[in-house]
């Protein structure tokens, strides 16, 4: 890992500087530029087709962008590029996301579900785990409680014990969000979290967030196609067609861009 020379500006957390990315010289992204600030929400809008999650892969290091940079302010308050890194180690600077999929082992507990996502911030060794070593053990203990903690605040703790598999749609997703607090990260990146859920459900996840920004002090980017969701939730919106950047303001502003309404929303003929 090398740092980047660049230091973000303060209170700036993330920093997405004309990536671009072409798959069979089809270019999903197109020189996009975007930014998040520290403790905000950052809706990434976009009719279907329009690079959405290939934007989230690049910044996470699932994908290699073609051209340029993510920058982010990590746990240390260092600025980092994130091209630099290997995908397995974004977690450790501060950034997780979830899946449009909700990625769960239907045969372990809840609680083991939400584990696995501190699994890369153990200190200890695995062998110092399969051993069960004094400091294994009490490190084992300490992420426990932590997770039990943040499954409390989700309002699920009394399913811990539960099986996964078997769960509804509603559960489901709250444990994935769950297994992202666990690493004490400084940015979420939610791919379509309303996604399957009824209104209900979806009125409880837009407090969930807000909550989970308040509580935690972190940064939130998500992508959404419920528009009442996303216009609720989010503090700004980043909109883009066909991997083109077209605008980033306010909810309301978006709303009313008429470049957004013709790209997203649908042209007004009369």
């Amino acid at each position: 890992m090398s740092n980047s020379t660049v230091n973000l500006d303060k209170g700036m957390l993330l920093k997405v500087d004309n990536i671009s990315i072409s798959f069979g010289g089809l270019k999903a992204v197109d020189e996009l530029s975007f930014d998040i600030k520290e403790r905000e929400i950052v809706g990434l809008i976009g009719p279907n087709g329009a690079g959405k999650t290939t934007v989230f892969n690049c910044i996470t290091q699932f994908y290699d962008a073609d051209t340029g940079t993510v920058l982010f302010n990590n746990k240390n308050n260092e600025t980092v590029n994130l091209n630099d890194l290997k995908v397995t180690n974004i977690i450790k600077e501060g950034l997780v996301r979830t899946f449009q999929n909700v990625e769960l082992v239907a045969d372990l507990s809840i609680l083991d579900n939400v584990l696995i996502g501190a699994h890369t911030l153990y200190k200890k060794g695995i062998f110092s785990h399969i051993l069960k070593t004094k400091k294994a053990c009490k490190e084992e203990e300490e992420y426990r409680s932590k997770a039990i903690e943040v499954l409390k605040f989700m309002g699920i703790d009394h399913l811990k014990d539960q099986y996964a598999g078997g769960q509804p749609y509603g559960i489901l997703k709250k444990i994935g969000i769950a297994r992202t607090l666990i690493s004490d990260p400084k940015l979420i990146i939610l791919d379509e979290p309303a996604a399957g859920l009824n209104d209900v459900e979806t009125e409880e996840l837009c407090k969930l967030i807000l909550n989970i920004r308040d509580k935690f002090d972190i940064s939130i980017l998500l992508v959404e196609h419920d528009m009442g969701f996303v216009m609720n939730v989010c503090d700004r919106i980043c909109a883009i067609s066909f991997g083109k950047f077209l605008a980033m303001d306010t909810p309301e502003n978006i709303k009313n861009n008429p470049i957004v309404q013709e790209a997203y929303l649908g042209k007004d003929d009369d």
